[in-house]
């Protein structure tokens, strides 16, 4: 399959590009400057010079695709409004996708994170939030995912709180970096809230899985660990950085500390068992040991 890919040099993107090419598929991969344009290049795909926001460029990807991956967000969480341009951003592109593969029957795998729910873990049963902070994520996704009753083989790969690669990543690779800024590893409320985590590699094998089998209209969870208390998570950043671990008002988070304090739990039993997803990366407090000071 011939795939156009957004976010191919991201966190997750450099990640699920070998994945792809690894298993006999060939990717065109959306470039937003030389540098990420060499990186795709280098990895074996082909680049396509463009951003999230160029959408004729995300149109011509599309068209001249077997299969669309959508990975790419904008990922500047400084402040409310900077968070709400990029959830915009990505919704225009996976509208400009979804339209371009209407009624071709191709696969459109999307992402969004795993939803929380009072009192237990998420499933991939439950639906996506739309409102609070990321909210416009949800609505996007869900919009994609109605792509089916068009004739889009859509699916949604829900991510969980961390994709982690090398003890980076996610909301505790935020962590680790407002410790290091701040000199105290942070965590909000009595850290006794769950975050799921799961290795970037890992969750790569469920976008390629989702990609070739998942059929149009579902979701899946791609959770390894189903919720790690967050002050566990500072407990190794803190040892790891030489800093002392300490709560701090949720405020300290800026427009994710109502997130960042949220018990969210999530499982991927489902995922497992219907499309035989099994992660074997380190977990993420085995990763976060991959942390340098410094």
């Amino acid at each position: 399959m011939h795939v156009f890919i957004t976010g191919g040099t991201g966190l997750i993107g450099s990640a699920v590009l070998p994945e792809l090419l690894g298993h006999g598929h060939t990717v065109l991969a959306l470039a937003r400057s030389d540098a990420s344009a060499r990186a795709v290049e280098a990895a074996g795909a082909e680049p396509l010079r463009g951003g999230l926001a160029d959408l004729d460029v995300l149109r011509a990807g599309a068209g001249r695709a077997d299969g669309v991956i959508h990975l790419a967000f904008g990922n500047d969480f400084s402040t409310a409004e900077a968070l709400a341009r990029s959830v915009a951003e990505e919704s225009a592109a996976i509208a400009t996708l979804g339209e371009a593969l209407t009624g071709s029957d191709r696969p459109f795998v999307t992402v969004s994170g795993t939803p929380w729910v009072p009192g237990r873990a998420s499933t991939e049963a439950d639906p996506l939030p739309t409102d609070g902070p990321v909210g416009g994520r949800g609505v996007a996704v869900m919009g994609a995912l109605g792509l089916a009753a068009r004739g889009v083989r859509s699916s949604a790969v829900r991510l969980p709180r961390t994709v982690h690669n090398r003890g980076d990543g996610g909301f505790a690779g935020l962590l680790t970096g407002i410790a290091r800024r701040t000199g105290v590893s942070g965590y909000p409320g009595d850290g006794s809230q769950r975050w799921p985590a799961v290795h970037a590699l890992d969750a790569a094998v469920l976008f390629r899985l989702a990609l070739e089998q998942a059929p149009a209209g579902s979701a899946w969870h791609a959770v390894d660990d189903e919720g790690d208390a967050v002050r566990d998570i500072a407990a190794v950043i803190g040892r790891r950085l030489g800093l002392p671990v300490e709560p701090v008002p949720e405020e300290a988070f800026g427009p994710l500390g109502a997130i960042f304090a949220t018990d969210q739990p999530s499982s991927s039993a489902h995922t497992r068992d219907a499309l035989g997803w099994k992660p074997t990366h380190p977990r993420l407090l085995e990763d976060l040991e991959n942390i340098v000071k410094g």
